[in-house]
Parts: structure tokens; C-alpha cells; sequence
């Protein structure tokens, strides 16, 4: 049995017996089809409403990266123009081979993403991709029904938003205002459903799987109640998910107007955080200048000291809304693997048996988080 479901001018064809994705454009000459132009323009001009955020790849994978970020490719991530289509192919022969019932899309600019997420090392690109699904089986109250209205009210709430200008090194800004968030407003997972839509709207441009992002989360308002609430275990999955499951570069988190009790939220995160991405995470209390080191007051709003205008929460919320389609064909529709129960050996890195005595140890979690039922 053949289903079609069609998205942003790409048809996308589930094969019900292999439970793969593809994109049926692949199958088309090039010739009939229009490619989409992708134009960043000067990081400092108004962004356009409703255009202003680069496309992604067009349905046909053709490489959108200039020259100059081809390069960065090539030095950070090893990324050969001449290989590039023969190291996606490599990876989608691995998926075939080993994990023949994994509901994935397998196009090439999906799996281009987890190839530069882990510098086109393909196993470590493998562990990642079953990481990614495995994380949509381990969080049903995040990943079920997963679209942008489901999340609308963390949007109006004003809890994140995209700046709508780069750095100067090309990465998109993701700002975080936890302090408007309480914790009798709706649960803390709706959070991490708007977080999680807004990094796969990121990740879509190629410019972004190079250059990474940044984050810049302003604490402001942040109280004991919100500092008591998710609490470790789910600590825990969030940063699970974040740092070892999605395929983006967080390439430095500022942290701003922090309060005393942030090294109280802080100890409970850093356990969980790989040495390297604890590094990254930079601590500017309510210091702009420090802030201004890292950030350019050129793509910082006023209300960081900077000359980009005000804040603006409404352009990303009505991109991320008017995204609706594509996030329900990729999160909304009945799960193949339903009542498949996986190899008890397709276990990850570092994991121990379920059922040990170290359960409430972070790798104990991380065999619960990843086993995929």
C-alpha cells in the first residue's frame, strides 16, 4: 500500500511495507524542476515580514552553500563537495541495512544533517539519527501531535523567539525568556515542544547545519518556582534530547539577567552536559558590554542594548505558524513502528542494561530515553 502526502511542492510517498519516507521529486529530471533561490542578504538589512528566513534546500538536493561556506564546510566538518552525495548514500545504505523497519525520511538534504551534525563521521551520524527517532518514542507529551498551533499560546506568551538578523558568523540567534513562563500556566513540556519546533525550523537551511546557532537566554523574572520546576529528571531528558539527539550545533548559550538562584538551575544542568557544550554556556548576569563581546549590538534589539529595533516575538511565531503543513507531515501521521517492539540490543554510547542498579544515574536515563517501544 501507497500513501501521498504532499508538502510544500514536494510529494512525499510512504511505501507501507518498508516504512520509509521519500520524496517522489527525487525521481524527476532536474531540468523540470524550479529551484529555489536562497538569498540571506546583508545581515543588517529590515528583514522582510513573512520572507525574511532563508529556505530550505529545494526538492531536488542541490547545494545551496556559497563558496565561502562551502569552505568553512570543508575545514570544520570535513565535508567534500565531490563526496557529499556519496557520503549520503553511504549513510542511507547503513539505515537500509541495519535498521530496515525505521520509519525515517531518507532524502538527501534530511540526511545531510546528521552527516554535518558529526563531521560526516557515519556511525556517529547513524547513533544520531536513531537518537533523534528514538527520542520521539521516549517523550510522548512532547513529540505527540506535535505542530505549531499545539504551542501557539507558549508563542504569544512571548517565552522565544528567533532575532531576526545573524551574528556575524552566520548563526541564527534562538532568545529565551524563561521568566515569562509559570509554572501554573500550562505544563513545562509545552516549552520544550516550542524549543523542539523552533530548532527543526532552523536546522532546515543549509547555512545553518554549518554556521550552527546561538542561544541567548534571558532570565529575567525567573523565581524559585520556575527554578523548582521541571526538576532533574526532566533536566535530564531536555538536555538528553537537545545535546545528544538533535542534529544542530549549539555553538554558544549567553545567559543574561540571571538570578542568584541560577546557580541552583545551573548544578542541575551541568551534570548532564558534555564538557565541551559546558564550556560554551557564558554567563553575562546584567553586564551588556560582556553580552556585546560575544553579540554585536548590530543584531541585538534594543532591550539588550543593541540598534536592531525592538523585540520582535511576531515574526517567528507567524513563520513557525504558517509552517503548520510541513510539521504535520513530519510529526502528525500514525506511527509505523506502533506496537513493534525493537532489538533489545539496539542500545547507545555509553548505556548500561536497563534494570541496573545505577537507574538514577544520567546513563541509566539514557537507555530508558532511547529504547524505543
Amino acid at each position: 500500500m501507497t500513501q501521498l502526502i504532499t508538502c510544500n511542492n514536494i510529494i512525499y510517498l510512504r511505501n507501507t511495507s518498508s516504512l520509509h519516507w521519500h520524496s517522489v521529486t527525487r525521481m524527476m529530471s532536474e531540468e523540470s524542476q524550479p529551484m529555489r533561490q536562497v538569498d540571506l542578504g546583508s545581515p543588517l538589512d529590515p528583514p522582510v515580514s513573512g520572507n525574511w528566513f532563508p529556505s530550505p534546500p529545494p526538492p531536488i538536493y542541490t547545494c545551496t552553500l556559497s563558496p565561502e561556506l562551502e569552505a568553512k564546510a570543508l575545514e570544520e566538518l570535513q565535508e567534500k563537495p565531490e563526496w557529499r552525495l556519496r557520503d549520503v548514500q553511504a549513510l542511507r545504505d547503513m539505515v537500509l541495512k541495519e535498521q530496515p523497519n525505521l520509519r525515517t525520511r531518507l532524502d538527501d538534504a534530511f540526511l545531510l544533517r546528521f552527516l554535518r551534525a558529526r563531521k560526516f563521521d557515519y556511525d556517529r551520524a547513524m547513533q544520531l539519527l536513531l537518537n533523534y527517532h528514538g527520542s520521539r518514542c521516549s517523550w510522548p507529551e512532547v513529540f505527540q501531535d506535535l505542530k505549531p498551533s499545539k504551542v501557539k499560546h507558549v508563542l504569544d506568551l512571548g517565552f522565544l523567539t528567533v532575532l531576526p538578523h545573524p551574528d556575524p558568523d552566520g548563526r541564527y540567534i534562538l532568545c529565551l525568556r524563561p521568566g515569562k513562563w509559570k509554572a501554573n500556566d500550562y505544563p513545562f513540556e509545552d516549552n520544550i515542544r516550542a524549543i523542539y519546533l523552533t530548532l527543526e525550523k532552523l536546522i532546515q537551511p543549509e547555512e545553518t547545519q554549518v554556521n550552527g546557532i546561538v542561544i541567548l537566554a534571558d532570565y529575567t523574572g525567573v523565581g524559585l518556582s520556575q527554578a523548582s520546576n521541571p526538576g532533574p529528571f526532566l533536566a535530564k531528558k531536555t538536555v538528553s534530547i537537545l545535546q545528544d539527539s538533535f542534529p544542530i550545533r549549539i555553538k554558544a548559550v549567553n545567559i543574561i539577567n540571571e538570578p542568584r538562584i541560577f546557580k541552583g538551575i545551573f548544578a542541575i544542568i551541568k551534570p548532564f552536559l558534555k564538557e565541551k557544550m559546558a564550556e560554551r554556556y557564558i554567563l553575562h548576569g546584567s553586564d551588556m558590554g560582556s553580552l556585546h563581546r560575544h553579540i554585536p549590538q548590530s543584531v541585538l534589539p534594543e532591550e539588550y542594548g543593541g540598534v536592531a529595533g525592538h523585540l520582535n516575538m511576531s515574526a517567528w511565531s507567524k513563520l513557525l505558524l504558517d509552517s503548520e503543513e510541513e510539521f504535520v507531515v513530519e510529526f502528525c501521521q500514525p506511527d509505523p513502528l506502533e506496537g513493534v517492539v525493537l532489538p533489545s540490543s539496539m542500545m547507545f554510547e555509553g548505556d548500561q542494561p536497563r534494570g541496573s542498579q545505577d537507574d538514577d544515574s544520567f546513563r541509566g536515563l539514557r537507555s530508558q530515553l532511547y529504547y524505543c517501544y
